[in-house]
């Protein structure tokens, strides 16, 4: 059967639920029980304290004392026992601590993942709680997130992803009391449904294939099968090291890196006009015209720019994949734009931090930038369903569209 003082408390919940009062604040009707809690803790662990060694020593209780405790839902009043010889150091509730900082565990993350230092976070959470958190503590809280981290780089993936774009960012870390540098590799895909998700995040001392190589190993482990367009960038070996993993994909070369490496080789005065020429070759109709303009741009320049010609002629069979797909298609593979602009968002974080720490540090910060950005990433990409039926004619089996 109910007491009086259990039916007064539900009603007074109810009544605070439906206002959107606070339920646990000073006059909140969970109040109460939540000063029972950290009081009966606080008396059990002054009883431990005074039965491990303190007795002895002629110690014993002093009274109590009171403090106003801050949560992150309101402030409640307890009691705190006090000793003889003050020696007593509670821990639930730590001397001259006036805010319980678990309860700002979400608040503090929240803010860390927003590229705030320690330094920033403390000044934030003593202005609006009117407490000092240390860097110690700080960092104690943030690190609780690294088994996330670790199981959210060991998840398990989809079969299949449509279009899948690898590209690395680069850190300084130090290590062993040097600065040094780090490649953080990551890829974004995009599923059979049309959502985008970033599926590997790895850190490593610098880019190369051989790593990538491990990085697609990991996914093909992790339970990726199939990867029908992987848009890359130019890397040597690159596109050999996903064909090796997933031999039915199809490798596109970045245009933008292309031609950005070209440019680098030619003379400044005769740039505008072979950038003329270069256009008139990727913003081709269709592969034949594109080859034309190939031609041209060869008889034109070969002479004087051997060397970059060679370029677009050694590179031109994953330099020109896209020409096989419409403009939706095209727009989306021909350059690594989609991870880049990934990493724009993440350098806004991150620009704050000169040098990371440690490379946990690191990939804890781009872990909560990445939740952050993820949460925009809750529809399909603009006209999937066109999209979805293009790649279903072209790939056939490895492409099912269920109805």
């Amino acid at each position: 059967m109910e007491s009086e003082e259990y039916k007064e408390m539900r009603a007074k919940a109810l009544a605070q639920l439906r206002s959107g009062e606070s339920l646990t604040g000073k006059n909140g009707a969970f109040a109460p029980l939540i000063k029972e809690f950290i009081e009966t803790a606080l008396q059990a662990e002054m009883e431990a304290h005074l039965d491990a060694e303190e007795r002895q020593n002629g110690n014993k209780r002093n009274g109590k004392g009171t403090k106003t405790l801050k949560t992150s839902t309101g402030q409640v009043e307890i009691e705190t026992p006090q000793d003889r010889n003050s020696s007593f150091e509670p821990q639930i509730v730590r001397k001259r601590e006036t805010i319980l900082a678990d309860n700002l565990e979400p608040k503090i993350v929240g803010l860390y993942g927003l590229g705030m230092s320690f330094r920033d976070i403390s000044e934030h959470i003593k202005e609006m709680y009117d407490v000092e958190i240390s860097h110690a503590t700080l960092s104690e809280i943030t690190d609780r997130i690294i088994p996330k981290v670790k199981e959210w780089q060991n998840r398990a993936l989809e079969s299949l992803y449509t279009v899948v774009w690898l590209d690395a960012i680069h850190y300084k870390v130090k290590d062993g009391g040097k600065v040094v540098s780090r490649a953080v590799y990551n890829v974004l895909a995009i599923n059979k449904e049309g959502f985008k998700d970033l599926i590997g995040m790895y850190i490593s001392e610098t880019e190369g294939a051989n790593f990538w190589l491990s990085v697609l190993t990991d996914l093909k482990a992790r339970g990726v099968k199939d990867i029908l367009i992987a848009s890359i960038d130019n890397l040597s070996g690159f596109s050999e090291a996903i064909l090796s993993v997933f031999p039915q994909a199809e490798v596109q070369s970045c245009i933008i890196h292309q031609v950005r490496n070209s440019i680098k080789y030619v003379a400044s005065k005769d740039q505008k006009v072979f950038m003329s020429d270069l256009k008139k070759i990727y913003q081709a109709p269709n592969k034949s015209q594109a080859e034309t303009e190939l031609l041209n741009l060869e008889e034109t320049w070969g002479k004087k720019y051997p060397v970059v010609i060679r370029s677009w002629n050694n590179n031109w069979k994953k330099l020109s994949t896209y020409f096989q797909y419409d403009d939706q298609i095209r727009r989306l593979i021909y350059t690594t734009n989609a991870v880049e602009g990934f990493h724009r968002q993440i350098r806004k974080v991150t620009k704050t931090k000169g040098v990371f720490p440690n490379d946990m540090a690191l990939l804890k910060l781009i872990y909560l930038a990445t939740g952050n950005i993820s949460k925009k990433w809750t529809q399909p990409l603009q006209n999937w369903a066109i999209t979805v039926q293009q790649l279903s004619i072209k790939f056939g089996d490895r492409m099912e569209i269920s109805l």
